[in-house]
């Protein structure tokens, strides 16, 4: 034990940088090689679970800046939140799929897809976070964006390929759009930070922490342009209206496991990109502000998105749309900024992910056990499937914003925190937050009680992703501890 302690120790940040990125990928080539479903299954949770162990030894040192990669304490926060997620996630995946295995809905030779394309989906996330390069944090988001449109088709029906070919066009209009902001940057940049350089050997400026630096020094002009191709481009993966469209489709046909990593992680990290953008910006005296702009955007879509929540056929798309209305609220409350309500931000980014995520495992096995997704066709489920019922009606009153659980303490604070600096747009945020208050709780209604439906298949649940992402959201709404409130307080003050 004590050598394992000493091993563990002597691992260097730089190793657990590329170990985030390198883990996921080796695996992903191991996994592809593997004929046996157990084995591939088993080796992704393997391998998910190191990635979170490399993950948390970036605490050992929380400030090292390089040319490609940076560890500060905001992305250290999103790379252990979204290796986390991606372990329990992995965990979950495993029963779900075997599932899809024994009632014919996916082959062998799929799963083995599968799972290797888990891994890469992980890793190019982890790399996109990990990147102080504005390049490799591009090509780390698109290429995580891509493996998700593939892993939304994998069913192969007529509607999962008609989901996923329109997520990979609008993917491919943000993707685009991105990328020329992204030139735009870097064109701001260079006259600055490469005086003295050649211009091909100019690293500098497309160097996150450079440009950052640099920022009252950057062009005006340039700067402002390239927000709005990055605003529409890395807004249509956040998922705020109207650049939502692809967002409810993918999640009502793809694979559930990947409906909680959607949810739960790409579009954290998508948000993530636009906020290395925002800092930039918020760093020079005549550029625009992007706080205002954040804030409408994120205000419409929480309140398009709350009322799009009524009148839901599929349960899967229900919860898609709650996804589009707290990526609303959190992009409000960046919007906003100020210590306070950046940390609101991120307090409620977290309990967003861990409690949609156990939604989604819920939700995944209560599909299975109807044969449906259909909320009419899902009825008495705490007559049929007690167990299931408990976990999807804890985490619908989380997701709800009821004490005592996280939820409600994030949002607590963001209504107090908007109310006391601009009282007017606190009515907007509270009206959209009762809004889908009350259609959530009505479909829990509709699910939990009525004549029950037959269960279609009997499913072997896994309850301990479920459980353990509920009950670290109940414990972070009566107690956050002092070491992870200071955590948050100095990802906050980066935030600006």
């Amino acid at each position: 034990m004590n050598l394992i302690t000493q091993a563990i120790a002597d691992i260097s940040v730089a190793q657990s940088v590329y170990a985030v990125i390198a883990i996921p990928g080796i695996a992903a080539v191991i996994l592809a090689l593997i004929p046996s479903y157990r084995i591939t299954a088993a080796g992704n949770v393997l391998a998910s679970f190191a990635t979170f162990l490399s993950a948390l030894l970036l605490l050992k040192e929380p400030n090292m800046v390089g040319t490609y990669v940076i560890v500060d304490p905001l992305n250290i926060f999103f790379i252990i939140l979204n290796t986390f997620v991606g372990f329990t996630t992995s965990f979950f995946s495993a029963s779900y799929i075997k599932h899809e295995i024994e009632t014919g809905r996916l082959t062998p030779l799929f799963v083995r897809f599968y799972h290797a394309m888990f891994q890469v989906m992980m890793g190019a996330m982890n790399l996109a976070l990990i990147a102080n390069n504005i390049g490799l944090l591009w090509v780390g988001l698109e290429f995580a964006t891509l493996i998700t449109v593939v892993m939304v088709g994998i069913y192969r029906t007529p509607s999962a390929l008609e989901a996923a070919w329109k997520y990979f066009i609008l993917g491919s209009v943000g993707i685009s759009l991105a990328f020329f902001g992204t030139i735009l940057i870097y064109l701001a940049g260079q006259p600055e930070l490469c005086k003295d350089l050649h211009e091909a050997s100019c690293v500098a400026a497309m160097t996150w922490s450079s440009l950052l630096k640099a920022s009252p020094q950057l062009d005006a002009a340039l700067l402002n342009l390239a927000f709005v191709f990055l605003l529409v481009g890395f807004g249509t993966k956040v998922g705020l209206a109207p650049l939502h469209a692809w967002l409810p489709d993918a999640h009502a046909e793809g694979p559930t496991p990947i409906s909680a990593v959607l949810s739960g992680l790409l579009l954290n990290v998508a948000l993530f990109a636009l906020l290395r953008y925002k800092m930039i910006l918020a760093g020079h005296p005549t550029a625009i502000q992007p706080g205002p702009i954040l804030v409408v955007m994120g205000l419409v879509s929480l309140i398009f998105a709350a009322f799009m929540l009524y009148n839901r056929p599929d349960i899967k798309r229900l919860f898609a749309y709650s996804s589009i209305e707290h990526m609303g609220l959190i992009t409000f409350t960046f919007g906003m900024g100020g210590p306070i309500a950046n940390f609101a931000g991120l307090l409620h980014m977290v309990m967003h992910s861990l409690t949609k995520s156990a939604i989604f495992f819920a939700v995944g096995h209560v599909a299975q056990a109807k044969g449906t997704q259909r909320l009419a066709d899902i009825r008495g489920l705490s007559v049929t499937h007690p167990g299931l019922s408990i976990g999807l009606a804890a985490g619908v009153i989380a997701i709800s914003g009821l004490p005592p659980f996280g939820v409600f303490s994030s949002e607590f604070l963001i209504l107090t925190t908007t109310f006391a600096r601009q009282p007017w747009l606190a009515s907007f945020v509270a009206f959209g937050l009762l809004v889908a208050f009350g259609a959530l709780l009505l479909a829990l209604q509709n699910v939990l009680y009525g004549t029950p439906s037959q269960p279609a298949h009997k499913v072997h649940a896994s309850s301990v992703p479920l459980t353990l992402h509920l009950m670290l959201v109940l414990t972070a709404g009566i107690y956050l501890p002092p070491a992870l409130s200071s955590w948050f307080h100095q990802a906050a003050e980066l935030l600006g």
